[in-house]
C-alpha cells in the first residue's frame, strides 16, 4: 500500500504539462531540416484538458508530402506521455510558417549546418 507521498508524486508524475508535451515533441525532426519541430517553430498551440490534448501545427511548406506522417510522430508522441488519454493534432497553414518563428536555440544549430540565419 502506497503512502500519501508516493500517490502524491505519482499524481505529479502523470500529470500532462506543456512542457513534457514540449520535451516529447523535441524528438521529432522535420525530414529536410536538421532541427526538431518545437525549436523550428511550427507547435503553433497546445491545449491541455483532462489528459486530452489538441495540438495545433504547422509544417515549412503547404505541399509536404510527408505532413500526415509528421503529423502521426506528432500524435505518438504525445500519446506515449502518462496521464494523456486523448491526443488531437491539426495542422494548419494560417498563420504561414516564416523562419522568424525559429528559436534562438534552434538558429544557432542550424548556423552550424552551415545554413544563414
Amino acid at each position: 500500500m502506497k503512502n500519501m507521498s508516493e500517490k502524491r508524486l505519482e499524481q505529479k508524475q502523470r500529470r500532462v504539462t506543456r512542457e513534457k508535451i514540449l520535451e516529447a515533441l523535441k524528438e521529432v525532426y522535420d525530414p529536410e531540416i536538421p532541427l526538431n519541430i518545437v525549436d523550428l517553430g511550427l507547435i503553433y498551440g497546445i491545449e491541455i484538458e483532462d489528459g486530452k490534448v489538441d495540438i495545433k501545427m504547422t509544417l515549412t511548406a503547404i505541399g509536404c508530402p510527408l505532413a500526415s506522417s509528421i503529423a502521426e510522430m506528432v500524435h505518438a508522441k504525445v500519446m506515449n506521455i502518462p496521464g494523456v488519454k486523448e491526443a488531437h493534432v491539426d495542422v494548419v497553414w494560417d498563420p504561414p510558417w516564416s523562419l522568424e518563428r525559429i528559436s534562438e536555440e534552434g538558429k544557432k544549430v542550424l548556423r552550424s549546418f552551415g545554413f544563414n540565419i
